[in-house]
């Protein structure tokens, strides 16, 4: 890469290097919900029922990353899925799934910092709690200021730290279920308590199911990563294939250990929120090894996580509003960057958003429940978004008499991935709360799925002004993208 092309105005540089991109996608899916409530999907489900639960839902986020590497090596733009849904389905498509992935990190950024409070008071519970949300916010506002690389660098790290932590517990649990350590044999025998190993039959593991596919948010971030990788061709599907093996092998194995030595019936499996840490599933099982300051360790390794997702939802955000500028939907000074190659503009932008989300949850916390209840099932539509993309995408390149050898990158078992898809992203959108509907209870109904009026308000709207229509398949423009080519706006074509 030529320094000369890294450095034209109004881009940002791809300075991500391939192992940055291979940790911020594994890292995206390793957070609270493993290390905190994946006791919970053992107690409804049973551990039958968990790890089949995880095993679809890991199934499931293979596809999508494989469809989002196969459009992200054929075009890698920074805040890519938006501009694909746009490129592929339609621009009013585009401009709904932008401004909805934007508003969910903006908002998560908010609850990630203020999780973080609530993780420090476990040390120092008399220290205001907004005081340690200030410095967590300044913390990743200056990560993500300085360049790229900077951030790829700090997520690398808390991102081994989570999967160091992982792979100790893994061990320390094998040892204990052999009874090696914590003094006596454990084996199988709570695969066969009472109704284990599958309690609550199909409804149960479907429930569980939503659980594990909030566990898994994150992991499309390697498709925002794409625009700013040194080398998108082979960085972004060498993370895909290892993402997958790892997730396996760190999700599944988790949850067999846990399962195996803590019983469903196991009152402290219930915990699923940071303040429960003396009893997550990863404190119970080191102490059990004898390890004594299990909660202060798993403490620390949880707060690392917090960070790591509020530092990502930071990058995530002000990259999406980034592609949102270039593609015409958002102001044209929100698509500037700086010599280091930030947009900061769009950061600034997103860090008072997250600011005013925060002052918001001590100043008006019946605003803030709305808010967080408005970004709840975005990640959901933006994986929705990304199967119905690559769908399009692929027929239309067959279409057009494309060869798939011309791809960089090609998704297998096509068209079986995207539909399984979106199938399954919609049984998880549907699944969210059910029993709101069988009792007509609207506040929950509108609470739990706000999200989905909204993005459809959002492309309504957009349609209507712009009379924007379904891009025919032979139209669709399927071209690969110069490497440090800028996005143009969309809307002109």
């Amino acid at each position: 890469m030529s320094e000369k092309a890294s450095e034209q105005p109004g881009q940002v540089k791809r300075g991500l290097k391939a192992r940055h991109v291979s940790m911020i996608a594994l890292g995206g899916c390793i957070g609270t919900g493993l290390f905190v409530a994946s006791g919970s999907t053992i107690s409804d489900a049973g551990p039958g029922g968990a790890l089949v639960a995880y095993g679809l839902m890991g199934l499931m986020v293979y596809f999508l990353m494989t469809s989002l590497g196969e459009m992200a090596t054929n075009m890698p733009i920074s805040g890519s899925f938006a501009a694909y849904s746009a490129k592929y389905v339609d621009p009013a498509l585009g401009f709904a799934m932008g401004w909805n992935y934007w508003f969910n990190w903006a908002i998560t950024v908010a609850v990630d910092i203020s999780t973080a409070a609530l993780v420090m008071k476990f040390w120092l519970p008399n220290v205001p709690a907004w005081i340690w949300s200030a410095i967590a916010l300044v913390l990743i506002f200056f990560i993500n200021a300085m360049s790229v690389s900077t951030f790829g660098e700090t997520e690398f790290w808390m991102s081994a730290i989570k999967v160091t932590t992982i792979i100790i517990f893994l061990i320390v649990g094998a040892l204990t279920i052999f009874g090696i350590m914590g003094g006596h044999f454990v084996g199988m025998r709570n695969f066969t308590l009472k109704q284990a190993p599958f309690v609550g039959g199909v409804p149960a593991i479907i429930s569980v199911f939503v659980v594990a596919g909030f566990s898994f948010q994150g992991t499309e971030l390697v498709g925002i990563t794409a625009g700013e990788s040194q080398d998108p061709q082979h960085s972004v599907p060498k993370a895909i294939n290892e993402v997958f093996w790892r997730i396996i092998l760190f999700y599944i194995l988790t949850i067999f250990v846990i399962a195996a030595l803590i019983p469903y019936t196991s009152h402290s499996l219930l915990g699923s929120s940071t303040t429960d840490i003396a009893i997550s599933p990863f404190t119970l099982v080191f102490q059990r090894a004898g390890l004594a300051a299990a909660a202060s360790v798993m403490n620390a390794v949880i707060l690392t996580s917090v960070i790591s997702s509020a530092n990502s939802g930071m990058y995530a955000s002000t990259r999406m509003l980034y592609s949102l500028s270039n593609s015409g939907y958002a102001p044209k000074a929100l698509g500037r960057t700086a010599h280091n190659g930030i947009p900061y503009y769009s950061l600034i932008v997103t860090t008072v958003v997250s600011l005013l989300t925060f002052i918001s949850s001590i100043a008006g916390p019946q605003i803030y429940m709305w808010l967080v209840a408005a970004s709840g099932l975005t990640g959901f539509i933006a994986w929705f978004g990304i199967a119905i993309s690559h769908y399009r995408f692929r027929r239309a390149f067959v279409k057009q008499g494309h060869q798939l050898s011309e791809l960089k990158y090609h998704a297998k078992l096509f068209p079986f991935g995207p539909v399984l898809c979106l199938i399954l992203c919609i049984i998880v959108i549907v699944g969210q709360n059910p029993q709101s509907f069988a009792t007509f209870d609207w506040k929950q109904i509108l609470v739990t799925y706000m999200s989905v009026p909204l993005v459809l308000v959002l492309y309504i709207v957009y349609k209507i002004k712009h009379h924007t229509k379904i891009i025919p398949l032979d139209k669709v423009d399927v071209s690969p993208a110069h490497k440090d080519q800028k996005l143009t706006d969309l809307n002109e074509k």
